[in-house]
């Protein structure tokens, strides 16, 4: 299975990103130090999907200049990324702008800047050509969410007592309850459930362990998926999702890919995990939560995600005042 451009192959439950097709149309210049920046990487214990997305910033410069720079005399830096000077990368991101969105631009610039880094580190360059490029400015737009209304039409999808049922509603339950990531819940071990006291230990970003506890009907839609996992004749194998048939535990594509059909079955529209990340969030902020408490429960080491949760929460509470307001006018 293929995602995101191509470049990262799903063999069973496993990711292997390959960088030949990352790197394709790139001179031999830039793959030598894309691939010694990934080795890097790799040495430095980078997530695959952080990897990715750097070496795709790199990749997708390298063919800009080569291909679609146009007036800006880039063939020396379309042979070799040492070569690079700010105006390249300014329009780069003009043309990320344009073609993509300012928060696709902002990402490689992130990218850009970790690449550059390297260079001067490995002292093939003095100085990073992006130290006075400007990120790029994004909106600010309020997150959305996928509320109580909508979770409970995508449970009644899997009110069944088969095992795909009683599985995909723990799932879609520990999402809800916990608002972690994709990633986290995907990679749970049998080892880290404790129905004792009904918690979860999650692996965050940055290797971040942190342990969360469950709302009970979570906890009991856990319970009741491991009483059914229990006969599967791989109920032996350490992940805590088992697929329904093989031996290959349920990966982060394979909730991804029941979440968007239970969703399609139940009529709601753009279903994935994350949106239950930030209705968490969301609800944390509209009830008062402090932002440290959310900031733990959550894995998140800057404030600057609470901060947005926070804006999307005030703005639901000015809503609901003028609807007030409207109602008290009417009678």
């Amino acid at each position: 299975m293929l995602s995101g451009e191509g470049l990262i192959v799903n063999l069973g439950d496993e990711a292997l990103l390959n960088l030949e097709k990352v790197c394709h149309g790139l001179t031999p210049v830039w793959f030598g130090y894309l691939r010694d920046w990934d080795r890097s990487l790799r040495s430095g214990n980078y997530p695959e999907t952080t990897r990715y997305n750097y070496l795709l910033a790199g990749a997708q410069l390298g063919r800009f200049l080569a291909e679609d720079a146009g007036g800006l005399e880039a063939a020396e830096a379309a042979r070799d990324p040492t070569e690079v000077e700010r105006g390249h990368v300014e329009e780069f991101q003009a043309w990320m702008v344009r073609t993509r969105s300012a928060s696709t631009a902002l990402n490689k610039h992130k990218g850009l800047q970790q690449f550059f880094k390297w260079l001067v580190e490995e002292e093939d360059l003095e100085r990073s050509p992006l130290d006075r490029v400007k990120q790029p400015k994004t909106g600010q737009t309020l997150i959305p969410i996928l509320g109580d209304d909508d979770t409970a039409k995508i449970l009644t999808t899997c009110k069944g007592k088969d095992f795909l049922s009683l599985r995909d509603e723990a799932i879609i339950r520990v999402f809800y309850s916990t608002g972690a990531r994709l990633s986290e819940v995907a990679g749970l071990q049998m080892s880290e459930v404790d129905l004792n006291n009904d918690t979860l230990l999650f692996h965050g970003k940055g290797m971040k362990d942190r342990r969360v506890r469950l709302g009970s009907k979570a906890g009991r839609a856990l319970s009741r998926y491991l009483r059914q996992r229990e006969r599967r004749r791989v109920s032996g194998t350490p992940a805590l999702w088992l697929p329904a048939k093989g031996e290959v535990p349920l990966a982060a594509n394979g909730i991804k890919i029941m979440l968007r059909r239970r969703g399609e079955q139940a009529g709601v529209a753009n279903v994935h995990a994350h949106r239950w990340r930030h209705n968490f969030a969301h609800e944390w902020k509209l009830a008062g939560g402090d932002t440290g408490d959310l900031m733990l429960v959550l894995g998140w080491s800057s404030d600057d995600m609470p901060r947005r949760y926070g804006a999307s929460a005030a703005a639901e509470r000015a809503q609901l005042t003028h609807a007030r307001l409207r109602i008290g006018d009417r009678i």
